[in-house]
């Protein structure tokens, strides 16, 4: 036996994988050699106007937080969290009473709370995809049996496939396609769930900073097979700190106010998720609702620069982040995400979605100054790239041109592409981008709306006399890069 399967742990257990998740500042950190302070995370999705304590009309004062929670540190938190359940139910209205409320350690601790409470080994589970990765992960450590519909079929799951499952987990707005299901629907689907006796979990970790009249959090107090749950971490921006809360059906929600951990929430968090629920105005205070607006502008700006990279397609934008097809473009989402982050900028690639390969990431909406430094970091990934494009055919060149000479293409789609009779040993410039514009090349806009060197107007490498001596220099011994500088200064300059 080997030494794994020795551990006295349950044994499906043993093939559990790690959920994966964005937001790895510091690994990136270690990885790159890059300081924490100067990484640009796109990869994980908060309010981008940053914490509410950084505004001063918004009331709130951290330090007065840290204080009276210090006072509290020799004391065992008051389990009940009374003022928390308070502030929660007042925060999200519509009838919401604190009897329904169930705090927790942020939103992994609740659904791994609920999954405990329903969940037996064996059970069947929906699990629409693409979908959070957490619902997939805590169901699997109960030794449930995940059935993944597409998001396309929630809305008409056969009667059977309900009534066999023990839960129908919803992400709305979904993560991570932004998909904003309508509250007509889900009522619909909550009807469908308590005929079928299904517990329809809904998670609206992010419908603060997209819809909030979408939200279904009353339902559960005339539906005992609805439970929503809510986040504080998106909504104000402090990952940090690990709080959120359940809605449940009052007598569902007093018997998981029971099997929770105790003390789940700690003096600071306590404090700390009081004082935030506590914002004057609630869902509709000036710093949430300037969040949706700015949200909004800023991701319908982003969304069009982004599909204005070729290979690149935005999805919708109804939420803080945007799903983007990179299924045509010339990196699949993990070789994109590693050179964006080694450049310190982090989108989320979404290999690890069901479904998705690798064909997806997914970015943050933050401020118009950081998401052009996204499009920016973009733009050099596709400049590095096309060097190292134009390198590696530099290289076959020299070898093809060390056994047949020089010659042309007019074999190729594009030939002419600079003018008839052109020689075309040189497809991709050695020197680009030579940034002379006696050459004839120049910069001009990008679609991203930034700049690039243009060598339409340039036709000096596609003179057969100047391909041969550049050829002559390229095809010397030693470093590609080094004979680049040397055709250029005993070639090109003497015509410039």
């Amino acid at each position: 036996m080997s030494e794994q399967r020795s551990v006295p742990l349950r044994e499906h257990l043993l093939a559990l994988k790690p959920c994966r998740h964005g937001g790895l500042i510091q690994e990136t950190s270690e990885t790159y050699g890059i300081p924490e302070n100067e990484i640009l995370d796109f990869s994980a999705n908060f309010n981008p106007l940053g914490s509410p304590f950084d505004y001063p009309e918004n009331g709130l004062n951290f330090e007065d937080i840290i204080k009276k929670s210090c006072g509290k540190l020799l004391e065992y938190p008051d389990n009940r969290y009374v003022e928390f359940r308070e502030a929660a139910a007042r925060f999200v209205g519509l009838g919401v009473t604190p009897q329904s409320i169930v705090p927790g350690n942020g939103s992994t601790e609740i659904v791994r709370l609920v999954v405990e409470s329903v969940i037996e080994k064996g059970d069947k589970v929906l699990l629409p995809w693409p979908t959070f990765g957490e619902y997939e992960m805590q169901c699997r450590i109960t030794g449930a049996e995940p059935v993944c519909p597409s998001q396309e079929e929630v809305n008409t799951l056969p009667d059977e496939v309900l009534e066999e499952a023990k839960i129908l987990f919803i992400c709305n707005p979904n993560n991570p396609t932004g998909k904003l299901r309508t509250r007509e629907e889900l009522k619909v689907l909550a009807e469908r769930c308590r005929e079928h006796k299904t517990l329809l979990y809904v998670d609206e970790a992010f419908i603060e900073l997209s819809d909030p009249s979408q939200s279904v959090a009353d339902l559960p107090a005339e539906n005992n097979y609805v439970f929503v749950m809510r986040s504080l971490t998106k909504d104000f921006a402090i990952p940090g700190i690990r709080m959120g809360f359940g809605i449940a059906p009052p007598a569902m929600a007093d018997i998981l106010n029971t099997a929770r951990l105790s003390w789940n929430l700690g003096a600071i968090a306590n404090n700390t998720g009081i004082a935030l629920l506590n914002i004057e105005g609630g869902i509709d205070s000036p710093y949430l609702k300037k969040a949706r607006e700015m949200i909004l502008k800023e991701g319908e700006t982003l969304k069009a620069k982004i599909d204005r990279i070729r290979g690149f397609e935005a999805g919708e934008v109804n939420v803080n982040f945007i799903l983007v097809d990179v299924s045509k473009f010339m990196l699949n989402s993990s070789e994109l995400t590693a050179r964006l982050a080694a450049r310190g900028v982090l989108v989320r690639d979404c290999v690890s979605f069901h479904g998705l390969g690798k064909n997806y990431i997914r970015v943050a909406v933050r401020t118009e100054k950081e998401n052009d430094r996204l499009i920016a970091a973009i733009g050099d990934v596709i400049t590095e790239w096309g060097r190292e494009q134009a390198k590696n055919e530099l290289q076959h060149v020299i070898e093809k041109a060390s056994e047949e000479g020089i010659g042309g293409r007019k074999t190729c789609e594009y030939y002419p592409c600079h003018f008839e009779g052109q020689n075309c040993t040189f497809c991709f410039c050695p020197f680009y981008p030579c940034e002379n514009e006696k050459t004839g090349g120049k910069w001009i806009q990008s679609s991203r709306g930034g700049r690039v060197w243009s060598c339409v107007d340039c036709h000096l490498v596609h003179k057969k006399e100047i391909a041969q001596k550049i050829l002559d220099c390229l095809m010397h011994e030693g470093d590609t890069d080094e004979l680049v500088k040397v055709a250029w200064k005993e070639v090109m300059e003497p015509i410039l």
